[in-house]
């Protein structure tokens, strides 16, 4: 199969043909340069947005791998002779960054009271890699077709996110193991008229008196939105629930 030739790679060949009066090539610097300032711009517009939303991986982060990827792509395709007869492979390097974010991704990730937060960062980070292997081998339109994707999902999906979620949230409530917290949980769902589905409890030793947090996801017969707070502060009273911790609920 003949591989794909696009506009950005007819460019990337015309800047590699420029050449000194000497017979040495410079066009491929200026190349690499320009492929490093769009990664800038668009790992950039990315991070922004992580930034915005108060994440821990947010713009230096999401520059740095970006950048990091474009920088070892080039560094494969320029940085190594092409000896004749020899078989070689501008993609390792690039396998082995894909390997090394998906860790790094992974640390992004935290587990905490029954549920996982960091799923989207984690996701970003391993995009933003990417963004930056495209425009390290001079796939510019490809880099910029991916960013706008990544910044309409992140974005606009999020509004359809919120009015999901809006009838069917995550909750995780901690309270006292000495009293009939289920008894009491069943009793607030049945006043609202809700329903409780994906129910599971565990006992948690914090401090001198054990605890036991019951994590539940809560719908409504009738597919409305759930009054959230007014719910919560009910199962602050009548469950004498310690803390109530809302996962997906905006």
């Amino acid at each position: 199969m003949d591989p794909i030739v696009t506009i950005d790679q007819f460019i990337a060949k015309w800047f590699n043909n420029l050449k000194f009066s000497n017979g040495v090539s410079w066009g491929n610097l200026i190349l690499c340069s320009i492929a490093i300032i769009v990664c800038v711009i668009l790992c950039g517009l990315v991070g922004l947005e992580r930034e915005k939303r108060g994440r821990s991986a947010g713009l230096r982060t999401h520059l740095l791998v970006g950048v990091g990827s474009c920088i070892i792509m080039i560094i494969s395709i320029y940085g190594f002779p092409d000896i004749k007869g020899s078989t070689r492979d501008v993609a390792r390097l690039a396998a082995q960054v894909v390997a090394g974010v998906g860790f790094l991704g992974a640390g992004a990730i935290i587990h905490n009271n029954g549920g996982i937060k960091g799923l989207t960062t984690a996701s970003t980070i391993w995009l933003v890699m990417a963004i930056g292997l495209a425009c390290g081998s001079m796939n510019f339109i490809l880099a910029v077709i991916g960013t706008v994707v990544v910044m309409i999902v992140l974005v606009t999906f999020r509004r359809i996110e919120r009015m999901v979620t809006r009838t069917n949230p995550y909750l995780v409530m901690l309270a006292p193991s000495d009293i009939p917290v289920m008894t009491d949980l069943l009793s607030v769902v049945k006043d609202f008229g809700y329903t409780i589905t994906d129910l599971r409890s565990q006992i948690i030793k914090d401090g001198l008196q054990p605890s036991i947090e019951v994590t539940f996801k809560v719908s409504s017969e009738n597919n409305e939105e759930i009054k959230i707070e007014k719910f919560v502060k009910a199962l602050e009273k009548k469950a004498h629930a310690i803390s109530v911790q809302v996962l997906n609920h905006h």
